[in-house]
């Protein structure tokens, strides 16, 4: 704890040698202090990118799907959330997981844009998976400067943000260039002091960290003492309880708003029965074709391309 405080006040004492506090965001037109407002977002400086629908649903990104029980399995997560995050005033949360592949990424996008979907709020996602940076390649980016690059070289963050337009409210901090040392920057001065820019420079902005997992690098267990709570992503049928215990014991000193349970087919089938009750065998069958057009699409082209 003692550590904790002694790199905010560096962070402090750095911000006051500068003349005062950084442009951390690119202020988009709208009274984010006190709610979002009515009209559409429009970001001043901040990129924005159009992403197609096609390949957002080939990602598994909520926005390229139709209401549907995985779009729903997002709103029931994101309603959770939210209420331990109203109850305690918490506006950061970090997404990890106990191993590799286990869906924490993509756990991370998506909740991210069902916050975003809420009114009251605006998100910002930071990809703080230094080590194996990804999120961009969910929307078709390239490599690109991101996180690391502000940490390394002082580059601007007006420069590294990036907003689809698809998704109002919501603004991405790509990861950048892999780091070597990522738990050593995660945990530097200027880290903290731009975890306690992020988290104190919109109270109606809700900041997630997409984190690599706990028991593969130091850098979640470095980097979580500088959230208010921690969100811990499980594959069904492949992480082991004993890594959930070592996982959640690492995180002893974070608090743990819950876990998810991902690549569940038991809970959708779940949803699935109850949505059952009250749709016609006619939205049903839209419903199924709509969840898994894409995957079988996917499917069958990997087969054409092989025959010839």
């Amino acid at each position: 704890m003692e550590r904790i405080k002694q790199a905010l006040e560096k962070a402090r004492q750095e911000r006051q040698k500068t003349g005062g506090t950084p442009a951390v965001l690119s202020a988009p037109h709208a009274p984010l202090g006190g709610g979002r407002a009515s009209e559409p977002l429009a970001y001043s400086q901040t990129r924005t990118i159009d992403v197609a629908k096609d390949f957002l649903r080939e990602k598994r990104i909520i926005t390229g799907f139709e209401q549907n029980a995985f779009t729903d399995a997002y709103k029931i997560l994101r309603t959770q959330v939210l209420q331990r995050l109203r109850e305690n005033r918490w506006n950061s949360l970090a997404v990890t997981s106990p191993g590799e592949n286990e869906g924490k990424t993509l756990t991370a996008i998506n909740l991210a844009i069902s916050l975003a979907m809420e009114v009251d709020y605006t998100v910002l996602l930071v990809d703080a998976d230094l080590r194996h940076p990804s999120v961009h390649t969910y929307f078709g980016l390239e490599t690109q400067y991101g996180l690391s690059d502000y940490l390394t070289s002082g580059k601007p963050l007006s420069e590294l943000l990036i907003h689809p337009a698809s998704v109002p409210g919501f603004v991405i901090l790509p990861g950048g260039k892999p780091l070597i040392n990522s738990s050593e920057m995660l945990s530097s001065p200027k880290m903290v002091g731009l975890v306690e820019e992020l988290k104190a420079r919109y109270p109606s902005r809700i900041v997630l960290f997409d984190l690599p997992p706990l028991l593969s690098a130091a850098d979640a267990l470095a980097f979580s003492p500088y959230v208010d709570a921690a969100l811990l992503v499980l594959e069904e049928s492949k992480t082991q309880a004993q890594d959930v215990q070592h996982a959640v014991g690492l995180l002893q000193g974070t608090t743990l708003v819950g876990t998810v349970l991902n690549k569940s087919w038991t809970n959708m089938q779940a949803t699935q029965d109850e949505q059952r009750k009250s749709m016609s065998w006619f939205d049903l069958l839209l419903d199924r074709i709509q969840l898994y057009r894409q995957p079988l699409t996917d499917w069958f082209s990997r087969l054409l391309r092989k025959r010839s």
